[in-house]
């Protein structure tokens, strides 16, 4: 049987769409084609149109392109949210019990320091945690 992870009484979390997670340093944003399709739908245009505007391949796979200076395509500074945020990929929505935040509870309060809902909000158990960090490879 495994160790309890270090957030055995659960982690709070409350997205309150500041943005911060889609702005900053220049990273990836992983994205399956079911999702591209998905977001092409949104937007409605055509799948291979959304590709070579909005994605890049990155080895085997596909990330969002970033504008300059790393901020998410879909990112508008205007009202500081996602214009896809409904239809935003798994990587967006799992944010942020990524296995890099949830190396230790310092790890985490770093994470915290620049994410205004994390400490805050519903009380997620380990079970739902442990789920979101292991749907995709970040």
């Amino acid at each position: 049987m495994r160790d309890a992870p270090w957030y055995r009484d659960g982690l709070r979390f409350r997205c309150i769409g500041c943005g911060s997670c889609c702005t900053g340093a220049p990273g990836y944003v992983w994205v399956t084609p079911a999702e591209i399709a998905t977001m092409a739908a949104a937007l409605d245009v055509d799948e291979t149109q959304f590709g070579k505007r909005y994605v890049r391949q990155v080895g085997d796979r596909y990330s969002l392109i970033e504008l300059p200076g790393g901020d998410c395509v879909f990112f508008d500074p205007g009202v500081r949210t996602c214009r896809l945020y409904r239809y935003r990929p798994r990587q967006c929505r799992t944010w942020p019990f990524w296995p890099s935040n949830l190396h230790s509870a310092e790890t985490f309060n770093e994470v915290a320091r620049s994410c205004p809902g994390a400490g805050r909000g519903r009380l997620h158990t380990p079970e739902e945690i442990d789920r979101q960090r292991d749907v995709v490879r970040v």
